[in-house]
């Protein structure tokens, strides 16, 4: 069990356990007024968890979904045992087939990125990293569809995808609007991007953060954006 400060993750048959994407995006993620919102590939709905805690809105309703059984019967658990139980449906479904008929204020998603050379034995850890089940191009053009005319989509994805994916989105009429690359420390190369796209083009606001000073030992940057959340911080 992975111990947040309000609430648990069970993540025992969960092939993707909690992780630092996870919490960036969770913790990053603009989720101001956002009134209904969706997590794709929730996992062990970890994310999905930190933006109802940290939401404004008292009736919040987050749909997330999850193409492999036993994370979703992991992410129900999860949910059912926090705080906000009635305000998050987990549903076992792939994104590709998934047609509600309600637009989405925000829009989230750790998605999987790894090709066939990173494969291993264990099919379901595939099934949640690798591109087979959601490629970027999928993930996108399914976000065009669900999210509202002002809404927002935030997405972690590496660094080195990062030209490729707004290139994607842009041919959908998502544009970039905040972007923020994470290295573990200030003398390691960009691991990640953070992205926040949407419909309204406008002027993109880009910012950089570095997680770790040393081994343990975590910047204020990081400290400030996961304090609500890590016991420890």
């Amino acid at each position: 069990m992975f111990k947040f400060k309000q609430f648990s993750i069970n993540q025992d048959r969960t092939a993707m356990k909690v992780g630092t994407d996870g919490v960036l995006l969770g913790a990053w993620a603009d989720v101001l007024n956002a009134e209904k919102v969706l997590d794709i590939g929730t996992g062990t709905a970890v994310i999905s968890l930190m933006i109802a805690q940290r939401s404004n809105v008292n009736n919040i309703i987050i749909k997330a979904i999850e193409i492999e059984k036993e994370a979703t019967s992991q992410a129900i658990e999860n949910t059912n045992c926090s705080p906000w139980n009635i305000n998050i449906e987990v549903i076992n479904i792939g994104i590709q087939q998934y047609n509600p008929t309600i637009k989405f204020d925000l829009i989230v998603s750790n998605p999987p990125f790894f090709n066939n050379s990173h494969k291993t034995p264990n099919s379901k850890r595939n099934l949640a990293r690798h591109t087979d089940s959601l490629s970027f191009n999928s993930l996108l053009e399914k976000t065009s569809t669900l999210l509202s005319a002002n809404g927002k989509a935030s997405f972690i994805i590496p660094f080195y995808s990062e030209t490729n994916f707004i290139d994607i989105a842009s041919k959908l009429g998502l544009f970039p609007i905040r972007i923020t690359r994470v290295k573990g420390t200030e003398e390691s190369a960009i691991k990640r991007s953070l992205i926040e796209l949407s419909f309204n083009k406008k002027k993109c606001l880009e910012t950089s953060l570095t997680i770790e000073i040393s081994r343990h030992v975590y910047t204020q940057d990081y400290i400030n954006l996961t304090k609500d959340f890590y016991l420890k911080m």
